[in-house]
């Protein structure tokens, strides 16, 4: 069987991590990378060639599925639509409160074209939402709980790095131990915001910046900060460069419920993820759902998928006899 050919779209970190997953799946094919840059200034890392994105509608009949290696706020709403006209295509936006809207755009264009395009794929959302709806599926009576860390938001980052003076910075979620291990305790404990994560940033100023107005800046920043309990600790460009270059991430979602005629039996369901890279994991998740989207254009389907459209053995490079025998 001829092996998947990938494109992908965007050469940032998330990128680099799917170009590295094609590498990791003998199925798999990496055609081009494709970015808005000039492309004779960007090198990847497995000498693969890069083009540019005006150059995609040249790769219609070279390409199987399209990965979008953009952002949530402006890239994918308008991206995951327009190539969905020409290819198969996978994302990962994480804006989830726009999950729906997305999701309609996405499935007009795609069905129109009959193409299949996979949404909202990598850990949260992702892992993560299959994760609660197998344990709300398994026990309807009972509580969900999502920690996040610890790890590197870069959203937050970059808002920390737009102050006037910063010259950058590395923001780390960090969970409350004690919240985490009530609800592992099986407390059903009602948290806030604040109750269940706190914040740990990391600041390289200018020279004669004020430290006192910046620290101030960031925690009361509003949607970012304010809502939760922040420390803020300067340090050098390069104490930051040094310490603080890696992207890791993770979390776990939790569901406590409880079975029997009167609740008795109480029951904890746990998913968690421990990375040390970010965009690599989710690059990983994106390269599976590549290989789904593919798939299902091979059978006929058409229009917008999620991971709850996916059944397992569509991401697995191994034939439902060789899950049968060694994974069931």
């Amino acid at each position: 069987m001829a092996n998947i050919r990938i494109g992908i779209l965007g050469y940032g970190n998330l990128g680099r991590g799917v170009e590295l997953a094609c590498r990791a799946n003998d199925d798999m094919e990496l055609v081009a990378v494709f970015t808005r840059r000039d492309p004779a200034s960007v090198v990847t890392l497995t000498g693969v060639e890069s083009r540019h994105v005006d150059e995609l509608p040249d790769f219609v009949d070279k390409i199987d599925v399209l990965v979008l290696g953009g952002g949530s706020a402006t890239d994918l709403p308008e991206q995951t639509p327009a190539y969905a006209k020409l290819f198969n295509v996978v994302d990962s936006f994480d804006t989830h409160a726009r999950i729906p809207e997305h999701f309609a755009n996405v499935d007009a264009a795609a069905r129109e074209a009959g193409k299949v395009a996979v949404i909202s794929v990598g850990w949260d959302p992702g892992m993560f939402s299959v994760a609660r709806v197998y344990a709300n599926a398994i026990l309807p009576q009972g509580a969900d709980y999502t920690f996040w860390g610890r790890g590197v938001s870069q959203g937050h980052s970059d808002a920390i790095r737009r102050i006037p003076g910063v010259v950058d910075a590395r923001q780390y979620t960090v969970p409350v131990p004690e919240a985490l291990e009530a609800v592992r305790a099986g407390e059903n404990p009602s948290l806030t915001t604040r109750q269940k994560h706190t914040r740990e940033c990391f600041v390289a100023i200018e020279e004669g910046a004020d430290a006192a107005a910046i620290e101030r800046a960031i925690v009361e920043m509003p949607n970012y900060f304010a809502d939760y309990d922040t420390t803020v600790t300067f340090v050098s460009a390069e104490e930051l460069a040094r310490d603080h270059a890696g992207l890791p991430h993770g979390g776990s979602v939790i569901r406590t419920g409880a079975t029997g005629l009167e609740g008795q039996n109480k029951h904890v369901i746990e998913f968690k993820l421990d990375l040390d890279s970010n965009p690599e994991f989710t690059g990983s998740v994106l390269a599976a759902c590549a290989r789904a989207a593919y798939r299902m254009a091979q059978a006929g389907q058409t229009g917008c998928k999620t991971i709850f459209d996916i059944a397992p053995a569509m991401l697995s490079p191994l034939s439902p006899e060789e899950l049968r025998a060694h994974m069931l």
